[in-house]
């Protein structure tokens, strides 16, 4: 494969994480210098031009997102907006803003900084994983060491502008990951999801106008605002431009994170990067997304991982999870793991998710317990988490069908054999 940009990562392991001067030496903030000279509403359009989506699973256009809350109004008197990262980095088999985080924390931060800037936001939250805690720790002394050099607080590098960012450690529930519940979770409320709409973007922290972006994504607007959109676009495809940090797990010989072009292939990944399967043996499967993902055969390692091509294919590429399956392994079993994983998770607020999710187990461990699945079996299984996915409040309930569906899709032959033949 040909060698891969580097955004999020380009300096992961080149500098020391731990100090600004590092950071400045390889032309740090100066996106954040040349971003304070320019009118909001042009970082707005630079940032809505890249075709930057976002990257914590869901893909939405980043710029339209700021758009969207640069131009909210206040119902309240007093208007005020905020900017929040998401850092809340819960999904099985996804460790990538760790990553940023801990060896490049300044990135997204400045990321963050030029983001409130371009909507008037005054004051910003990062709320990070609550088990992250070298994550937390560096974030916090990045933030100190920005304000330190008036890159952050009152009258930022003399430009008029002002922001307060603070850190929010998780609560440590999955579900706190969701934009909405984590806005409840920052507020001193309990992890429950709101109902949507309104959108974050209109009605959002504390009622207020509020822009929330993932770790990773953040870590691309310096790039953009330095190189200007025409180039970003260049990288990746069409529909998905840039790069993307995939986190490579399971039956590899060399599992771990890999940043690389938009649209390169499974295959590609799999082999070339992670090392292909471990002791010789074939590909099975492998889970796109994580837990909220979707199974795919072996007839997929030549599709290409990117946001449009995945979803032509009733898959997903989510967080850029992919969790590797060798051929000696059990859809059946991590079928299980999965549906056990969102039982425990659920919040119990909506019934369809707080029973659906018992009872999905529960037909899960019955086809277990006989060996094999009967297409009843399947059927049911479908059906309710089809159910589930159009009644439940938030995305947890929403997700179990699409790893039953893709299972049943692409291994339905498997399931309705003997575990054991």
């Amino acid at each position: 494969m040909t060698q891969a940009h580097r955004i999020s990562l380009k300096n992961a392991g080149n500098i020391n994480p731990a100090k600004i001067e590092d950071y400045i030496a390889a032309d740090g903030y100066q996106a954040l210098k040349k971003a304070l000279q320019m009118p909001a509403e042009k970082i707005v359009y630079e940032l809505t031009q890249s075709g930057l989506r976002g990257r914590g699973g869901a893909g939405f256009s980043t710029g339209l997102k700021k758009k969207f809350t640069s131009e909210a109004s206040c119902v309240l008197l007093e208007c005020m907006r905020y900017i929040v990262c998401n850092a809340d980095e819960g999904e099985p088999g996804t460790f990538k803003d760790r990553i940023i985080m801990e060896g490049d924390p300044h990135l997204y931060i400045e990321g963050m900084i030029i983001a409130a800037y371009a909507v008037g936001a005054e004051k910003g939250y990062i709320y990070i994983r609550g088990e992250y805690r070298q994550s937390i720790d560096m974030t916090r002394k990045a933030l100190e060491q920005a304000a330190a050099r008036g890159l952050l607080g009152d009258n930022i590098l003399g430009s008029g502008y002002s922001l307060d960012i603070e850190v929010k450690p998780g609560g440590g529930s999955y579900l706190c990951g969701e934009e909405l519940t984590l806005l409840e979770s920052i507020e001193g409320n309990r992890g429950y999801p709101r109902i949507k709409p309104p959108f974050p973007a209109q009605k959002g922290l504390f009622g207020m106008p509020t822009l929330i972006n993932n770790v990773e994504t953040l870590s691309h607007i310096p790039a953009i605002i330095l190189n200007g959109a025409d180039w970003y676009k260049r990288i990746g495809t069409d529909q998905s431009p840039g790069t993307k940090i995939f986190t490579i797990s399971g039956d590899v010989s060399h599992p771990g994170y890999f940043e690389a072009d938009m649209g390169v292939t499974l295959k590609e990944l799999i082999y070339d990067l992670a090392g292909g399967i471990k002791d010789r043996k074939k590909f099975k499967a492998a889970l796109l997304g994580g837990a909220a993902g979707t199974f795919v055969p072996e007839s997929f390692l030549d599709v290409n991982m990117a946001f449009e091509s995945l979803q032509e294919k009733d898959a997903v590429l989510g967080s850029g999870a992919i969790i590797v399956m060798a051929e000696d392994k059990s859809i059946l079993d991590m079928l299980q793991s999965i549906l056990r994983f969102f039982e425990h998770e659920s919040c119990g607020k909506c019934v369809p998710c707080r029973t659906g999710t018992r009872q999905l187990r529960i037909l899960l461990e019955k086809i277990v317990t006989n060996g094999r699945a009967k297409s009843s079996n399947l059927d049911a299984l479908l059906q309710q988490s089809e159910i589930m996915a159009k009644t439940s409040l938030c995305p947890l309930g929403q997700s179990p069908v699409l790893s039953i569906k893709s299972a049943v899709r692409h291994f339905r032959e498997e399931l309705q054999q003997s575990k054991n033949s």
